[in-house]
């Protein structure tokens, strides 16, 4: 097998457009530049040179050079490609890494001072953990190039490709003995999970695997000792302490464990120095080890990192108008069948529109409709609603008006689709963190479950003939690492297997649907509106063409199977498939913040500002309308009108959420949720955009209770996804497209996520910071070099299979720390994701949350107690202590840390509070975590002179609570009532809901 490189184009290619990306403007104001020298890592790994007189490691996605001795690290490579597991060439000039530099792990080489940077291998795969053949002619590496992970390797003169396992588990981190003969790799084999030998590699005849060391935890990083008699190897995984052993090849050999208890050892191969000496990476070092000996030498380093992070100007958001304002969260559109009609949702309600007449509202209430979909007759709208307390199944006759409960389900529905003959619905209910497919048969009323396994929740289209369905569905590449490509499954109704459809090999299909009549796929790929034409057995027929230039979302087809409706930025278009005429739909819709008139006066026994340490005591928080006018000592005379005594409890700021997702099939009970929990700004760092923008506007608009809503559209991600609201960006052009879309729905900040490379996560940021909003990811480094402006979680999705930010035992080191405090990055740790449960245990009264309990059905509440029992494992509790133990660090360096939840992954509302008790037992005053909820996660969004604080000027947002939450962090649950927007809102009301 040969792989063409095309004389490195592509990747110059790349390089290339990154320069040429108008910086200049972002760099135009004053730019913070400052040098951050590190002496710890986190997970790092390090390499020998063969005359063992010099390493090379690698630190936060950079290679260092380094003497054996210590002392001042050489980066030897920039900073964008990510870097990782050198190793070095047998003759000590090369050194071979993996590096994500353009969009996927691909081996590259450079010379050992930096020149030469030479990329290897090429393509949609992922090529990681490069290790030489001692003669120096070829790479042993582990590759997803087969399906799953393999060993393969690489003949570096001629770049062709050969592949040596291909058992269907995972094989990986390879390692070629000293003589050549044998490659040690670690393995998930059914037969035994651990380190294997490859014999004889030269001689295909007589090759054989077989099982050196069998691990109870997963195996890792074997490196052989120079006279190739022994081994040393990794074993860790979730829940198990990382272990460092040695094992003898010799046959009947047992390991022998050689890293000291509670030591935090980094998956990485071991750099042998000779043949009783060895290195390894753990505790954030660089230690050399003596066989027979337990002390170890610590190998110090110093690296320095150089940061430019410039100034912009944020934008700026009018609180204050209620001047009309365009709807931008129009949600779910779906074309009648005769094309003429097009049914969606915005402001929480039913719409209908017809070509050329002003949007007609069908529905007009608290509660959410959404998701419309037409009967085949065009005479009925299929939708869902949680008119009766959560999103079922509802059908609306368009003629008139009457509506009918059609499917009432357990748990909720989503993505209602009726069959072509109107006898079945299928739809996808709500189960833990993902979804189940279900069919109903709405003669009976029976429902069934069309799949075993729950999948993430995607739009769903059936054949003409009523018996199968199409749904979107992830596939992964390998087992090993989540992330994959959306395709297509035809699943049959009688059980029988589903099949797949694949137009587009190793590319995501975003909002998949099938023709009325079967014979086109529609999709969305890079962007952009593509059709693939099908036979009448579902089968391709040629090559799928695109049908838009412009951005596309959300397809819905005409009956007649000739136009496709889709969504482009703030229109609605229709496109002609035989002529390619394109016609607008202009909704033209407006909506208007609430108003909020007359006076109300909160006397407050004890008032936290949000800025002070201390109370401000026995005060008159005077509002007009939304914003405050006055904070005075108790004056009587001003307690006319509405009056709230709170003379016998603490009024705080309203609280911010600073990482939720949300869906519109949250419902109306969803604002009620956040604003029980006194919370009355959310951050929603990835979201369906027009789902995010609904939010926003209704409960700005007070068309149903809610708080502020700040988001981010989709997760902007590369070519392999995991989540169906990621964005599988495959081009700069597709990513110019997503970017024009963050403008036009006026993001208020932009989430990068795990695989979109570095070079356009720096893109992202100078465009964002353009438009005068912010940007997160997963990442620090080097997010925090070209601006990135926030980071979320502790730990998270990382697209190496080990986070640069934590450690296997939840430990972060100083690099982290010093990344994060010193560039002024915001940091929102999540904690509670790995505490809830902990919590729950410690804390067994929290389960009677009055909150949660009012807002959650039986199956919530049992599941919250299934949590609790797993909540008092060591290795949890210890988790929990080292996630805490950073957000402090980070903090005590001048670091600005925000507490968030990950919702829906954690229940909403009631999460963040613990969020805040969590941060308490991690060392915050009580003070320091109010004040991370409110003043810093306003300011961290950009609304800091708005909101965060109880200031005279600022908007009427803020939280009575029973107690003394300064002396009791718990006591901020007590929530008497919350006011947002100047608007009070009783517990009693938000608990029982609409009337």
């Amino acid at each position: 097998m040969k792989l063409s490189l095309r004389n490195h184009k592509r990747s110059a290619l790349f390089v290339a457009s990154a320069v040429a990306l108008g910086l200049a403007a972002a760099f135009a104001q004053s730019t913070k530049r400052l040098e951050i020298k590190l002496t710890q890592g986190t997970n790092i790994a390090v390499a020998a040179a063969p005359d063992s007189k010099t390493l090379v490691f690698d630190l936060q996605g950079t290679l260092w050079r380094l003497p054996v001795t210590g002392g001042k690290a050489t980066a030897i490579t920039d900073e964008l490609g990510d870097a990782r597991q050198p190793a070095w060439s047998p003759d000590g000039k090369q050194l071979a890494f993996q590096s994500y530099r353009d969009g996927n792990w691909h081996l590259w080489m450079v010379a050992a001072n930096g020149a030469g940077l030479t990329q290897l291998t090429t393509g949609t795969f992922d090529d990681r953990e490069p290790h030489w053949s001692p003669d120096g002619q070829r790479l042993a590496f582990a590759s997803d190039r087969g399906g799953n992970y393999d060993v393969w390797l690489i003949e570096l003169a001629s770049r062709r490709l050969a592949q040596l396992t291909r058992d269907a588990a995972n094989d990986y981190n390879p390692a070629w003995s000293p003589d050549g003969q044998r490659i040690a790799f670690a393995s998930e084999r059914g037969a035994g999970r651990g380190v294997w030998l490859i014999q004889d590699v030269a001689n295909a005849e007589k090759r054989r695997e077989v099982l050196l060391s069998k691990t109870n935890a997963a195996a890792a990083a074997p490196a052989w000792s120079p006279d190739g008699k022994q081994i040393v190897y990794h074993t860790g995984e979730r829940g198990s302490a990382p272990e460092l052993w040695l094992q003898a090849v010799a046959p009947g050999e047992q390991p022998r464990l050689l890293s000291a208890a509670g030591e935090d050892v980094f998956p990485f191969r071991a750099a042998w120095l000779s043949a009783s000496e060895f290195l390894y990476t753990a505790d954030g070092q660089i230690k050399r080890a003596k066989l027979g000996s337990e002390q170890r030498a610590t190998i110090a380093f110093e690296a320095t990192l150089k940061l430019n992070r410039p100034a912009y100007a944020r934008k700026k958001r009018d609180f204050d108008s209620t001047a009309p304002r365009p709807v931008r969260g129009i949600v779910a559109p779906a074309v009648s069948p005769d094309g003429q009609r097009v049914a969606f949702t915005a402001l929480g309600d039913l719409w209908l529109q017809e070509v050329g007449k002003p949007a007609k509202r069908l529905t007009n209430d608290v509660f959410v409709q959404t998701q419309p979909k037409w009967s085949l007759d065009g005479a009925q709208l299929i939708y869902v609603s949680d008119q009766q307390g959560q999103m079922d199944v509802w059908q609306r006759d368009l003629n008139t008006g009457a509506e009918k409960l059609l499917v009432k389900t357990p748990s909720g529905a989503t993505q209602p689709a009726l069959s072509p003959d109107g006898k079945r619905l299928a739809f996808f209910s709500s189960e833990a963190l993902a979804a189940r497919l279900q069919l109903c048969e709405l003669a009976t009323g029976q429902t069934r479950a069309l799949l075993n396994r729950t999948i993430q929740a995607t739009q769903i289209s059936w054949t003409p003939d009523s018996e199968a369905i199409a749904v979107p569905v992830l596939q992964p590449h390998s087992t090993r690492f989540r992330e994959g490509f959306y395709e297509v499954q035809i699943i049959p109704l009688d059980g029988g297997t589903p099949r797949r459809l694949v137009p587009l090999p190793d590319r995501t299909l975003s909002y998949a649907t099938l023709s009325p009549d079967g014979r086109a796929l529609a999709f969305v790929e890079d962007g952009r509106l593509s059709v693939a034409a099908l036979n009448e057995r579902f089968e391709l027929t040629g090559s799928p063409r695109r049908v838009s230039s412009d951005l596309a979302d959300s397809p819905s087809w005409t009956g007649d199977s000739q136009s496709i409706l889709y969504q482009s930025l703030d229109r609605l278009k229709k496109v002609t498939l035989a002529t390619g005429r394109v016609e607008d739909f202009n909704t033209q819709l407006t909506w208007q913040p609430e108003k909020v008139t007359g006076t109300l006066v909160v006397h407050a026994g004890r008032l936290f500002d949000g800025k002070s340490a201390a109370y401000q005591r026995d005060v008159d928080v005077v509002i007009e309308g939304q914003r405050i006018k006055e904070i005075v000592a108790h004056n009587q005379s001003l307690h006319t009108g509405n009056v709230i005594d709170a003379s016998d409890k603490t009024v705080i700021p309203g609280l911010f959420e600073m990482h939720g997702h949300q869906a519109i099939t949250g419902g109306e009970k969803l604002g009620r949720t956040w604003l029980a929990f006194g919370i009355t700004s959310v951050r929603e760092p990835g979201t369906d955009p027009y789902d995010g923008a609904e939010r926003r506007e209704a409960w700005a608009a007070g068309q149903r209770p809610g708080p502020r809503n700040f988001f981010s559209g989709r997760l902007l991600d590369g070519n392999r996804v995991y989540y169906a609201i990621a964005e599988s960006v495959g081009s700069e052009a597709h990513l110019d497209l997503a970017l024009e879309r963050a403008r036009v729905l006026e993001y208020d900040f932009i989430k990068t996520y795990v695989r979109l490379p570095d070079l356009w996560q720096r893109k992202v940021a100078a465009v964002a910071h353009r438009m005068g909003v912010p940007t997160s990811s997963h990442e620090i480094w080097p997010a925090a070099g070209y601006g990135m402006d926030a980071v979320e979680h502790n730990g998270a999705t990382s697209r190496r299979g080990y986070s640069p930010k934590t450690s296997a035992l939840s430990r972060s080191y100083d690099d982290v720390v010093q990344i994060l405090a010193r560039s002024g990055m915001n940091y929102t740790p999540t904690l509670i994701l790995s505490g809830l449960s902990f919590q729950l245990a410690e804390q067994p009264a929290l389960m009677g949350n009055p909150q949660f309990a009012a807002l959650n059905d039986a199956a919530a509440v049992q599941a919250l107690r299934a949590r609790a029992s797993a909540g008092r494992a060591p290795a949890l509790r210890d988790a929990v202590a080292a996630q805490g133990k950073t957000a402090l660090a980070v903090l005590k360096a001048g670091g600005r840390v925000t507490p968030g939840t990950d919702g829906p992954i954690v229940p909403y509302g009631f999460s963040l509070q613990l969020e805040l008790q969590m941060l308490v037992r991690a060392g915050f005053t009580p003070a320091e975590a109010l004040r991370a909820a409110t003043l810093w996660s306003a300011e961290a969004v950009g609304v800091g002179n708005e909101l965060g604080s109880l200031e005279r000027g600022k908007l009427a947002d803020l939280v009575i609570v029973a107690g003394d939450p300064l002396q009791q962090i718990a006591d901020t649950l007590k929530v008497a009532v919350t006011v947002k927007n100047g608007r009070a809102y009783t517990l009693q009301d938000l608990l029982s809901g609409p009337r």
